[in-house]
């Protein structure tokens, strides 16, 4: 009688987790000089259709606990060399903030409740006023003078966020209050196939 291996269900196994894992692989190879194709494919959508295990990484057979040590060990070489930006691509739905909150949580590698708000906030405007589904690339970077910059771009370039006023008992209305009251700045960028809202942040010391 046969019996199948269970699939690993828990935390660091999402498609935010892997790809944010082979987004730091990738880097952290070409820091050194190598570069694997097999690290091109869609590891996202990769990782979850190819069972088991979950969360696998196209290099050899390498799952995604094994990719983090050799990114940790690939770094202690070069303690000078900045982290790339977080980009990643996704669908504008609820069920993607949490995940996404906690990716974010993991690339700044600190407590960062005001830059996951932003986020959440940013891609919730998406969701209410451009549409739930909607593809968005949530970019989230550090920048100059110890700020964090955040983006989140979407096809919608005249759908522009606007400032309502929202009363005590309104659940909605105030994403862009929020945007307001924590970035040091924000602005929108529109170009011929979508828009871009960005805000910076203070990076929490």
């Amino acid at each position: 009688m046969s019996t199948s291996t269970p699939t690993p269900t828990g935390p660091g196994n999402s498609v935010f987790d892997i790809t944010l894992c082979v987004d730091d692989l990738r880097a952290a190879l070409s820091a050194h000089g190598i570069t694997l194709p097999s690290l091109r494919v869609d590891l996202a959508s990769f990782a979850g259709t190819y069972r088991p295990p979950a969360g696998l990484v196209a290099l050899g057979n390498c799952n995604a606990a094994t990719a983090r040590r050799l990114v940790a060990v690939l770094r202690s070489f070069d303690k000078s060399a900045g982290r790339p930006p977080l980009d990643i691509d996704l669908p504008a739905v609820p069920r993607a903030l949490q995940g996404l909150r906690r990716t974010v949580r993991r690339y700044l590698d600190a407590p960062c409740p005001d830059v996951q708000l932003c986020v959440t906030e940013l891609v919730s405007n998406v969701i209410r006023h451009v549409g739930e589904g909607t593809p968005v690339r949530v970019r989230v970077a550090r920048c100059d003078g110890g700020r964090i910059r955040v983006e989140v771009t979407d096809p919608a370039a005249q759908a522009l966020p606007e400032s309502v006023t929202s009363t005590a008992d309104d659940e909605e209305g105030r994403g862009l209050a929020l945007l307001e009251a924590l970035a040091l700045r924000w602005s929108v960028e529109q170009g011929v196939d979508g828009k871009t809202v960005w805000c910076e942040l203070a990076e929490a010391r």
